[in-house]
C-alpha cells in the first residue's frame, strides 16, 4: 500500500466515477482501474462498487477510506512542516440541526485555519440525515440533542450505525420569541401562555418524526403550527407572526440579532446537547479543534 494509491481512491470517492478521477489525477483510467485493484487485494476488501450509475463505495470502504484521509493529512503535514510545500487542501465537514453555536464555532475554526486553500463543509440539516451523514462518513461531527422523547430510539439508531454521542450541555428547555412579543415581559412561561401563538418547527422531511423533530415537547396538540426548514425564515416568522420555537436558550444576539430572546419553559423536560462521532474511527485534528470552539460557545452562552 502507498500514498499514491491512498490519494487515487479518495479521489475516486470524490468523483464518483473512474473516468473523472483519472481526469483529475492526470492518469490513464486503466492505470488508476489497476491501482484500486491491487489495493482492494492487498487489503483484501472491496473498495468501490462497480454499477451502471457509477461508483458507490461499499461499507468496509468507508471505513477504509476514512483512515486513508487522515494518512493523507497527515502526510501533508509533514511535508509543509519540513519541505514547505503549501499545496494540501484542508477538508472537513459537520452536520448539525439549526444552532447558533455550531455556526460561531465554524467561524472562528475557519479563521483558525489561514490556508489560501481548503474544502470545509457546515450543513444544518434534519436529524435523520446528520445520523446518516456520520454512519456514511460524509461529515466527521454531528451535532444533536436528547431528551426523554427521543433518548431511547435516536441511541438505538446511533448504537446500530456504531455511532457514539457526547454531550456537552444538559439543559432545560427554553421558548424563542420576539423581544416585542406580548409575554416577552414574563420570567418564566408556560404551556398554557403560549397556546395561543403561533408554534414554529423545523420541517424533517419523510422522516417528519417526533423522535427526529429538532423541538421538545412535539408531540403536544397545537392550534397553530408552522414548519420551516431555515432557520432565518424561522425567526422572521418569530418575529413577524409573534410565534415562538422550544429549544436549548443557547442564542447568539450577533448571529441572530437582539429582536430573538430566550425565555425558560416551565416544564419537567431536559435537553442533552451533544456530538456523535464513528465509534471505530479517530477523530481527525480538525474535528478536535472544532469541538473545543464548540464547548467554548456553548459555555459562553449559558
Amino acid at each position: 500500500m502507498t500514498l499514491q494509491q491512498l490519494k487515487y481512491v479518495t479521489m475516486v470517492a470524490k468523483k464518483r466515477s473512474i473516468n473523472e478521477a483519472a481526469k483529475a489525477l492526470f492518469i490513464s483510467q486503466p492505470s488508476l482501474t489497476n491501482a484500486i485493484k491491487e489495493l482492494e487485494k492487498e487489503m483484501n476488501i472491496t473498495i468501490f462498487h462497480r454499477t451502471n450509475k457509477g461508483i458507490i463505495v461499499s461499507r468496509d470502504g468507508e471505513i477504509f477510506l476514512a483512515y486513508a484521509r487522515q494518512v493523507i493529512e497527515q502526510a501533508a503535514l509533514l511535508e509543509e512542516k519540513f519541505l514547505n510545500k503549501k499545496e494540501h487542501h484542508p477538508q472537513f465537514s459537520v452536520s448539525c440541526q439549526h444552532y447558533s453555536f455550531a455556526v460561531n464555532a465554524f467561524v472562528d475554526f475557519i479563521n483558525q485555519y489561514g490556508e489560501k486553500q481548503y474544502d470545509f463543509t457546515l450543513r444544518e440539516t434534519q436529524t435523520h440525515e446528520i445520523i446518516e451523514d456520520i454512519a456514511h462518513l460524509k461529515s466527521e461531527i454531528g451535532i444533536l440533542y436528547l431528551c426523554k422523547e427521543n433518548e431511547k430510539v435516536i441511541s438505538h439508531l446511533l448504537h446500530r450505525n456504531n455511532l457514539c454521542f457526547t454531550e456537552m450541555l444538559c439543559t432545560k428547555p427554553h421558548v424563542f420569541i420576539s423581544s416585542k412579543h406580548p409575554l416577552s415581559n414574563k420570567k418564566i412561561l408556560t404551556l398554557d401562555d403560549l397556546d395561543s401563538y403561533p408554534y414554529l418547527s423545523f420541517e424533517q422531511g419523510e422522516y417528519n418524526s417526533f423522535y427526529f423533530s429538532e423541538e421538545i415537547l412535539s408531540t403536544l396538540d397545537r392550534k397553530k403550527n408552522i414548519k420551516v426548514t431555515d432557520r432565518a425564515t424561522l425567526f422572521n416568522l418569530v418575529i413577524g407572526l409573534n410565534g415562538y420555537t422550544v429549544s436549548s436558550g443557547i442564542i447568539d444576539h450577533e448571529l441572530n440579532g437582539e429582536n430573538i430572546i430566550s425565555k425558560p419553559l416551565d416544564i419537567d423536560e431536559y435537553m442533552k446537547i451533544g456530538y456523535i462521532t464513528h465509534k471505530n474511527i479517530p477523530i481527525t485534528h480538525y474535528a478536535k479543534d472544532y469541538i473545543s470552539y464548540l464547548k467554548k460557545h456553548i459555555s459562553f452562552s449559558i
